[in-house]
């Protein structure tokens, strides 16, 4: 067994978490993952991870030799992939997750145009508000939208995105227009359900001060076009991104209101994992649309 293929594998073994999930990545038998691990322990003079029946944890020197070969395995692969591009086209199978409202109304278009450029292409889509983990799930890359947290993840970001509060104009009219954050308070709250403290809106006022406001929450969704509907209905107000809700507020379904606030702090990213090199199927789809999405986009065209 080469020493490159021993590393690859403690890799896989630390990024999977388990030697069974790393023994179907790499297709050997979990005896197969176990051997390669004894053999690279012995052969440098180092415990590099300490085992439980529950858990794995890198040693201290598992971590060094970890950070290490991602470096050199990515720009091994890099480099085997710009070899390779010199004389193959771009084919195969690319595997993508995104949230659920952005996929359908502005990825799924974007990804239509990428595919009719690139007809040896294929792709296989997940859209799902959950997230997903990238390595275990076998995606290439993923739309992420909010704030990175996931170090183990490198990122490039896309644009940054609006977030809007807004009402129907008949719900304002029975309930009053706010003029402030704090009206919102009296207000009941139409809240996304796949963030912590989902009725606690920050925002930063015009003069640079941070808040938030606290709703009394009248419904909670994991789904942010069915909380645009509710709001259509006048069951509440809303504070989401501006490409869920900018067609009803140009048809005058919804009314933008504390525009001058900045409302939350998010933008669109595409992830991948740090791990796996950037194949060049998935570094020309981020170019695309990293592409697509560099000027203001039309669906922030009714913001100051």
């Amino acid at each position: 067994m080469s020493e490159l293929e021993e590393i690859r594998t403690f890799v896989q073994l630390v990024d999977s978490g388990s030697a069974t999930r790393a023994a179907s990545v790499r297709g050997v038998a979990v005896s197969g993952i176990s051997r390669r691990m004894k053999d690279l322990e012995s052969r440098l003079g180092v415990s590099l991870l300490k085992r439980t029946t529950r858990s794995m944890q890198l040693t201290e020197e598992g971590q060094v030799l970890y950070e290490r070969s991602l470096r050199i395995l990515s720009a091994l692969d890099e480099a085997k992939a710009e070899v390779t591009q010199l004389t193959q086209s771009l084919k195969g199978v690319l595997r993508v997750a995104a949230p659920l409202s952005f996929g359908i109304s502005h990825l799924s278009p974007a990804l239509s145009e990428f595919m009719v450029a690139y007809p040896d292409i294929r792709v296989e889509l997940d859209l799902n508000d959950k997230r997903v983990n990238l390595i275990e799930d076998g995606f290439d890359l993923a739309i992420r939208i909010g704030t990175l947290e996931d170090s183990t993840l490198k990122a490039r970001k896309l644009i940054d995105v609006r977030y809007v509060v807004c009402g129907a104009p008949t719900f304002f009219n029975a309930h009053g227009y706010p003029t402030k954050p704090g009206d919102l308070a009296a207000l009941p709250g139409l809240c996304y359900g796949n963030i912590p403290n989902s009725s606690v809106w920050k925002f930063v006022s015009p003069n640079g001060r941070h808040g938030k406001v606290s709703l009394n929450t009248r419904l909670t969704s994991t789904n942010g076009d069915s909380l645009r509907e509710a709001a259509v209905a006048g069951l509440g107000v809303l504070c989401e991104p501006s490409f869920i809700v900018h067609s009803a507020i140009e048809q005058g379904l919804l009314q933008p209101v504390l525009t001058e606030y900045q409302w939350f702090e998010a933008s669109i990213y595409v992830v991948y994992p740090e791990s796996r090199f950037l194949s060049a199927k998935s570094r020309r789809f981020i170019d695309f649309l990293a592409d697509r999405l560099s000027n203001d986009p039309s669906w922030e065209s009714f913001l100051p």
